[in-house]
C-alpha cells in the first residue's frame, strides 16, 4: 500500500521523504505532537497564577501584563519564523523553538519575581509563534496534497487541545503534587523532549527551490490574490482568540468572585471544558463548507459575550460556564475555517507566512483587549470591566459574522 510505509533518503536533517512517495497516516498525527507540546505550556501557567500573585504580590493589571508579554513574544517571533521556515525549512525554526520553550519551563519553575515571569512568558510566546507558522505548516507539508483539510483539522486541533490540557494538567499536579510551580514545568519539559525527538526524525524536505528575494523580518503577508481568505479567517479567528484568551488571563479571578474558590483544579478544568469544546467543534464541523463554518464561529462568539455578560451581572455560574464553552467553540471555528482556507489555496512555499499572517490578525487584539480589560477592572471593578469587555467584543465578532456573509460568492472554496 502507498501509504504504508515512507520512501526516504538520508540527509543532514535526518530522513526526508522521497518526493513521489506519501508519509504514512500515523507520521500526519505525530507531526501534530509539538504543536500540543508546545500549547499545553502556552497555558499552564493560568492556574498557578494565584500562587504567584500570593507569593509575589501583584495586581489584576500586572497579572495582564505577564499575559501580554506572551503575546509580544508571539508577534515578535511571527514577524520572522514563517518567513525563515518558508525559506530554510521547518526543522531550522523547530528545533531552536522547542529549545526555548524547555528553557520557560526552567524560569518558571525557579520565578519568584514579576520580572522571572515575564521572561518566561516572553520565551513561551517566542516559541508559539514559531510553532504557529512552522509547525502547523510541518503537518501540511508531512500530509501532502491529498490530506490538506486532514492536515488542517489535525494541526488546529493540537492547538486548542493542547491549550487546554495545559491549564488542567497544571490543576491537578499543582493540587496533587508538592512543590506545584516546580513540578509543572517538570513534566512539561519532558513533554518538549519527546516532541523535539519527533522533530528530528519528522519527515519533512527542505525547500528546493533558492529562498525568495525580500526582507527576513518583516510583518507576514498572503501571496496576491488569497488576500479575501486571509481576512475571512482573521474576521471570525480573532473575536474568538481574544474571548479565550479573556478565560484564561481573567477567569480564575471571575471563578474566585462568583464561586469563592481559588482552586486550582476547578480554574484549570474551565480552561480544558473550553479548549476541549473548541477541538470537539472543529471535528463535527469539519466536512461543512468553510464559509459556514466562519460564521457558526463568529455567532458563537456573539453569544459567549452574551453569557459572560450574564455571568457577571447575575453571578449565575451556569452562565460562566457557557461563556467558556461558547468562546471555545469561536475560536475553534474561527480558526479551523481560516487555517482551511489558506491550506486549501496558498502555495506551499508561503504557506508558513500565511499562517503566521492569520495568527498575528488574530493575537493582536487577543492581548490588547485582556490588558485592557484587566486594568479596567482594577479601577471599575471586575464586574464592570468584564462588561463593557464583552460588549466591545461582540461587536468586532457581530462585524466579522458580517464580513463572511458580504464575502459568500467570492471566496474560492477548494481542496
Amino acid at each position: 500500500m502507498v501509504e504504508s510505509r515512507t520512501a526516504t533518503v538520508e540527509g543532514r536533517d535526518g530522513l526526508r521523504p522521497d518526493p513521489g512517495a506519501a508519509a504514512p497516516t500515523w507520521w500526519v498525527w505525530l507531526a501534530a505532537w509539538p504543536v500540543t507540546a508546545v500549547f499545553v505550556l502556552s497555558n499552564a501557567a493560568t492556574p498557578l497564577y494565584v500562587l504567584w500573585q500570593r507569593d509575589i504580590g501583584f495586581s489584576q493589571g500586572t497579572l495582564t501584563v505577564v499575559f501580554a508579554f506572551y503575546i509580544v513574544g508571539l508577534l515578535g517571533s511571527l514577524l520572522v519564523s514563517g518567513v525563515l521556515s518558508d525559506r530554510l525549512g521547518r526543522k531550522p525554526v523547530l528545533l531552536p523553538a522547542l529549545a526555548l520553550a524547555v528553557t520557560a519551563c526552567l524560569i518558571f519553575a525557579t520565578a519568584h519575581t514579576v520580572a522571572a515571569l515575564i521572561v518566561a512568558r516572553l520565551f513561551t510566546g517566542i516559541a508559539v509563534g514559531a510553532i504557529v507558522s512552522a509547525g502547523m505548516a510541518a503537518v501540511t507539508d508531512v500530509a501532502g496534497q491529498d490530506r490538506k483539510r486532514l492536515a488542517a483539522l489535525l494541526a488546529s486541533c493540537a492547538m486548542v487541545f493542547g491549550a487546554g490540557l495545559g491549564p488542567f494538567l497544571a490543576g491537578v499536579l499543582s493540587e496533587t503534587l508538592p512543590a506545584p510551580t516546580v513540578t509543572v514545568f517538570v513534566v512539561e519539559a519532558a513533554l518538549l523532549i519527546t516532541a523535539i525527538l519527533a522533530v528530528l526524525r519528522m519527515p519533512v524536505r527542505r525547500p528546493t527551490a533558492p529562498p525568495a528575494r525580500g526582507k527576513w523580518v518583516r510583518v507576514p503577508g498572503v501571496p496576491h490574490g488569497n488576500g479575501p481568505q486571509l481576512t475571512l479567517g482573521i474576521a471570525v479567528f480573532a473575536p474568538g482568540i481574544t474571548a479565550t484568551s479573556f478565560v484564561l488571563s481573567l477567569g480564575p479571578s471571575l471563578l474566585a468572585g462568583l464561586l469563592g474558590t481559588t482552586s486550582r483544579i476547578v480554574a484549570g478544568g474551565m480552561a480544558f471544558a473550553m479548549f476541549l469544546a473548541a477541538t470537539g467543534v472543529q471535528f463535527a464541523v469539519q466536512k461543512l463548507p468553510r464559509r459556514t463554518i466562519l460564521t457558526a464561529g463568529a455567532v458563537s462568539t456573539v453569544l459567549s459575550m452574551l453569557a459572560l455578560i450574564t455571568a457577571v451581572r447575575t453571578s449565575w455560574i451556569p452562565a460562566l460556564i457557557a461563556s467558556a464553552l461558547l468562546a471555545g467553540a469561536g475560536q475553534g471555528m474561527g480558526q479551523l475555517g481560516g487555517l482551511s482556507l489558506l491550506n486549501s489555496t496558498v502555495p506551499p512555499q508561503r504557506l508558513a507566512e500565511a499562517n503566521a499572517a492569520l495568527n498575528v490578525g488574530g493575537y493582536v487584539p487577543a492581548g490588547l483587549l485582556p490588558v485592557s480589560a484587566g486594568y479596567l477592572s482594577d479601577a471599575v471593578g471586575l464586574t464592570d470591566g468584564a462588561t463593557l469587555f464583552g460588549l466591545v467584543l461582540m461587536a468586532l465578532a457581530t462585524a466579522g459574522g458580517i464580513v463572511v456573509l458580504a464575502g459568500r460568492g467570492r471566496v474560492r472554496e477548494s481542496g
